[in-house]
């Protein structure tokens, strides 16, 4: 699970990836490629942190990967560097264009870049396809000529694949293409200090069907240099609740497909990262993959429940809250779980 940051030159996207990770930049280092963890901010694991002061806390954390592409062949290093991401983070330029419009054509530049590179893709594809005989033909090749005339035809009329209502199974009939416009994307405008509203101005007249958030870099990296009371401070002074990249960082965990689920105790308060939809066996292979291997039961509270009586185990499972979950249980999104075992 990685989400890989894209963007023109000076766009913020490097900013950007730092005010998330903590991570500085590679250009200061002459690297191609850095990575970094973001923590995903999340109210209900700061409250069980709280109540049970452990030792170690472990909250749900994405990984982003910013590329440098430099040189004679920038469009190559990001390629090789960000086609096995999972989704795309998309930064634009809000702050030093005059006006939306020309923020949306940059936009729709390194969009069009990318919509060009899977056209390419199937058009090199469909002309090996037709110089193979039809019985050298495997299976894949058959079930992907007859997907290619859709993709390609979307990605002619300028449009995206995530666009074009696509079935679970046929992308994964493509998935060894890496196709780039195939992948969820979030859009992040960077806006100027003194026109927070860009970024809805943006999203208003562009009519994308992707999400778009707006971040002032530059503010955001103001405060990653605040104590904790003085960021406080200075976000009431401006009326805003909390930082953008949170927002941003929850928005970009949501995109991959991902969710938490809890286990709490004074040695450790940590938030698992798993799919959604996933059964209880394979969430507690996340743990350990001797969980998954001897699973048994998963013993299973909410945290909304939790928390509704008064933080306490014992009163949740008085009132009849605390379940006992078998191997077809999809674990939900908060659930606070002790898994039962046996190798």
């Amino acid at each position: 699970m990685e989400m890989g940051i894209l963007g023109l030159p000076q766009s913020g996207k490097s900013t950007l990836f730092e005010i998330m990770t903590g991570v500085k930049s590679g250009q200061s280092h002459n690297e191609t490629v850095v990575r970094g963890q973001a923590s995903v901010p999340d109210e209900r694991f700061d409250k069980l942190v709280e109540i049970y002061k452990p030792v170690k806390v472990s909250p749900a954390k994405v990984p982003f990967v910013d590329v440098h592409a430099v040189g004679e062949h920038p469009w190559e290093a990001i390629r090789q560097n960000l086609s096995g991401t999972d989704a795309i983070l998309h930064v634009v330029d809000g702050f030093s264009l005059p006006d939306v419009q020309l923020s949306i054509e940059a936009y729709r530049k390194l969009e069009d870049e990318l919509i060009l590179s899977d056209l390419l893709i199937i058009e090199k594809k469909l002309e090996r396809l037709t110089k193979t005989s039809k019985k050298a033909l495997t299976p894949q090749d058959v079930a992907q000529n007859d997907l290619l005339p859709k993709f390609k035809e979307c990605l002619e009329a300028g449009k995206p694949l995530r666009t074009a209502g696509l079935m679970p199974a046929e992308i994964f009939t493509m998935r060894s293409f890496s196709f780039w416009t195939i992948k969820p994307e979030l859009i992040v405008v960077n806006v100027a200090e003194d026109n927070l509203s860009f970024a809805d101005a943006f999203s208003q007249e562009a009519k994308l069907e992707e999400p778009v958030m707006g971040i002032c870099c530059k503010i955001e990296a103001e405060l990653t240099g605040l104590e904790p009371a003085d960021k406080k401070e200075f976000l009431d002074s401006m009326g805003i609740a909390e930082p953008a990249f949170g927002r941003i960082i929850r928005a970009a965990f949501s995109l991959l497909g991902r969710m938490s689920f809890f286990t709490v105790g004074e040695d450790e308060v940590k938030a698992w990262v798993i799919p959604v939809q996933t059964k209880a066996p394979k969430a507690a292979g996340a743990i350990h993959n001797d969980f998954e291997r001897g699973f048994i039961k998963a013993e299973v509270m909410h945290y909304d429940d939790f928390i509704a009586h008064g933080g306490s185990v014992a009163q949740v499972k008085s009132a009849g809250r605390l379940r006992l979950e078998g191997k077809e249980y999809i674990v939900q999104n908060g659930d606070i779980i002790t898994f039962r075992f046996n190798v």
